[in-house]
């Protein structure tokens, strides 16, 4: 094992046990969401997770960005689950992503310090934010209010590693929902056709776009 590959395996191991944790604690304080996932459910995020967490340790390294997106893999992972299954984006997780995201990307730019990256953090959550706004108006079909809220925690992110991240992370979530609408019309074939939930593509869209671009 090289030293290069160490710290994200050993990273992967808090995903793999954050992720049923996170489940128990989202059913005891969301009752209403309904029970908790079935084992196959909690596998499959728990391995996600895992995945996660290994490849933003070793995109981050030891780093005071790192438990600010490790949360956000945590987190976005959880509510894409939930998005998927019911077609929900629930406020209190949305909020808890956006509170406890903004203190650990603050808690990072004061020891770094990188106060104008915090700042465009700032900027890149109200940017974002805006832009599914005014979709959501013009187009409430294709866009839920759901989806607009959670357009600024991950604005926040993107916006702390810079402008194209937040352009690029705008833009490649609308790609993704297409690709994975098309996914799920194959896989339903002969199905009336349902709504594809778009919080997956958005999470999976900052992740790609926040481990992808330095």
């Amino acid at each position: 094992m090289t030293d290069g590959l160490a710290f994200p395996l050993l990273l992967a191991l808090p995903g793999l046990l954050l992720s049923p944790l996170a489940e128990s604690l989202i059913h005891a304080w969301l009752p209403r969401l309904g029970g908790i996932p079935s084992p196959r459910v909690r596998i499959t995020t728990a391995a996600v997770t895992a995945l996660l967490f290994g490849l933003l340790a070793w995109r981050f390294g030891f780093s005071a960005e790192l438990p600010a997106f490790l949360f956000l893999a945590l987190c976005g992972v959880q509510l894409s689950r939930i998005d998927f299954t019911l077609h929900l984006l629930p406020n209190p997780l949305v909020l808890l992503l956006l509170g406890g995201g903004g203190g650990l990307l603050a808690t990072a730019a004061t020891l770094a310090p990188a106060w104008s990256e915090l700042l465009r953090a700032l900027a890149g959550g109200a940017i974002l934010f805006a832009g599914y706004l005014i979709l959501g108006l013009f187009s409430p079909g294709s866009i839920g209010m759901g989806d607009v809220k959670l357009a600024a925690p991950l604005g926040l992110y993107l916006g702390y590693l810079g402008w194209a991240q937040v352009l690029y992370g705008g833009l490649l979530g609308f790609v993704v929902g297409g690709m994975l609408t098309v996914l799920m019309l194959r896989l339903r074939r002969g199905e009336k056709p349902r709504e594809t939930a778009h919080g997956p593509a958005m999470v999976i869209a900052a992740l790609a776009v926040a481990m992808v671009m330095a």
